[in-house]
């Protein structure tokens, strides 16, 4: 028997021989007084004297993160998460059958205390026990006491165990929670609607890329987990919501890496009468605004950077970052007539070392040449804007330049963090958008975007000019948190099955 065999079976013995006590070994419910962080923050600061001369009595609960025996002396160590207290147990100072408890706690048991405070001679803050009750068996060994779950792969595998002995990982879980409450707050604050828009859609649409089918049973008909709430949001503003948001899960049955997680988490809006240059000005309010209120600051730390997320934000096109990076790579000038004409840039990305597609325009190569060369550089808050139309299939297109769309995307730590465009809102345009992406599906591009025949009639009702934008919720967590890779703000990320 291995040494984890043995301390499982000491501790199912011993929820065993709490049963034959008579100890209701799952009880039901337990009402406590105050909770281990109320305690701690109430009576922290109060000095031995005052402990004595209030006799401040508790009832309280928590899980066991302690175990110690001093002769006669025993201490627990209780924590409810977020804090911990000290208990002291004498058996002398409790009834028989609570001190037969004690023997038979086991490191992670959950326990309910009533006492008094008190400090020891070592002046720690302390509950004296006068009554234990049993509420939980921890019937598994915690992994490596309470100091840490250091292997990576368990703590996303079993988030639970992370949240135990990782008071850091419950720290970036709370602010995730604080982050989207300031992101909601600063919409609704502006007069935004918050709306829910379908998960299972008929055509995966709203975004480039390829998504993942299921079936429903009584309909007859596959659907598809939405890529995003796009299409369905822009209804909206047909029917006259001007201004509507979403904070909810997309998927997209792409590859994982630290950027992408299947499911993940967005926050998109859109607004009559706006366009991409309205929503860079309020994206760069809205970044700073929910740092300073959800971590206190706008001034964040990120790996090895400092990052200032203080308006205004740079502002760089698209076309002049591939045209740059191309020109100092290659130790020639390489102009913005070479990326539009698809034979010049096809050239320039193989000297670079990208594959070309047959199937890809000369915008789409422009944006390869961008993505691997330049993205990665983008560190302090940067707005990429000017998109090549045949990458941006839901974008309006520059009245004086039909190969270049009104789109940017905001890159903070070297990613992307937001994706925003003027709707384009020309149902004949809208349709011959989609028939080229139609062409790039049927050459095999299984992440090109579908025809949408009740979006285009959608159009046909009129959609006044409109700005939309999503903002990814989980990399946003990241930045604000110093989280290296989207794993550690996803509570359960998707992992490969175990043999």
């Amino acid at each position: 028997m291995t040494s984890l065999d043995e301390q499982v079976h000491q501790r199912r013995t011993n929820l065993e021989e709490l049963a034959k006590l008579g100890v209701e070994i799952y009880p039901r419910t337990f009402e406590r007084r105050h909770t281990i962080s109320q305690l701690v923050g109430a009576y922290g600061q109060r000095t031995h004297d005052e402990l004595e001369a209030e006799r401040i009595e508790t009832v309280t609960s928590g899980r066991i993160l302690g175990i110690r025996s001093f002769g006669k002396a025993n201490f627990l160590v209780l924590s409810d998460g977020l804090a911990k207290i000290q208990v002291y147990i004498r058996q002398d100072s409790m009834p028989e059958l609570d001190f037969k408890i004690f023997k038979l706690l086991d490191f992670g048991d959950w326990l309910g205390v009533e006492g008094r405070l008190f400090r020891t001679k070592t002046n720690e803050l302390t509950i004296w026990a006068s009554r234990l009750h049993f509420l939980a068996k921890c019937l598994l060994p915690l992994p490596e006491k309470w100091h840490g779950l250091t292997d990576v792969e368990i703590r996303y595998r079993q988030r639970y165990l992370d949240l135990i002995v990782n008071p850091d990982s419950r720290r970036v879980f709370e602010l995730r929670s604080r982050i989207i409450a300031a992101m909601r707050e600063f919409m609704t604050g502006r007069g935004y609607l918050e709306v829910e828009t379908p998960m299972m859609q008929p055509i995966a649409g709203g975004a480039i890329a390829r998504p993942f089918i299921t079936h429903h049973n009584t309909l007859e008909m596959d659907l598809y987990l939405r890529i995003a709430p796009e299409l369905y949001l822009k209804r909206l503003t047909v029917g006259g919501l001007e201004k509507v948001f979403e904070i909810n899960r997309n998927f997209r049955n792409e590859g994982i890496s630290t950027q992408h997680n299947p499911e993940f988490t967005m926050m998109e809006f859109y607004e009559a009468y706006a366009d991409y240059e309205a929503l860079m000005t309020m994206t760069e309010e809205m970044i700073g605004t929910v740092a300073r209120q959800a971590i206190g600051t706008d001034q964040i730390t990120f790996g090895e950077h400092q990052i200032s997320l203080t308006a205004p934000f740079t502002r760089l096109s698209l076309r002049d970052a591939a045209r740059e990076a191309a020109s100092h790579r290659l130790h020639r000038e390489i102009g913005d007539a070479d990326l539009r004409s698809r034979e010049t840039v096809a050239g320039i990305a193989r000297e670079l070392g990208i594959d070309v597609d047959p199937g890809h325009g000369a915008g789409k190569i422009t944006t390869e040449i961008f993505e691997k060369f330049c993205e990665d550089r983008l560190i302090q808050p940067t707005f990429v804007y000017d998109f090549p139309t045949d990458v941006s299939p839901l974008s309006k297109q520059k009245p004086d330049d039909p190969d270049t769309v009104e789109r940017f995307e905001l890159y903070i730590g070297g990613f992307e963090i937001a994706n925003a465009f003027s709707e384009l809102n020309d149902p004949a345009e809208q349709r011959r958008r989609f028939e080229a992406q139609f062409k790039n599906r049927q050459r095999g591009d299984l992440a090109a975007h579908a025809m949408d025949e009740d979006y285009i009639r959608a159009l046909e009702y009129g959609l006044p000019p409109t700005g939309g934008e999503g903002v990814g919720i989980d990399r946003l967590v990241m930045l604000l948190t110093n989280s290296p890779s989207i794993r550690d703000v996803i509570l359960f990320p998707l992992m490969r099955k175990r043999e």
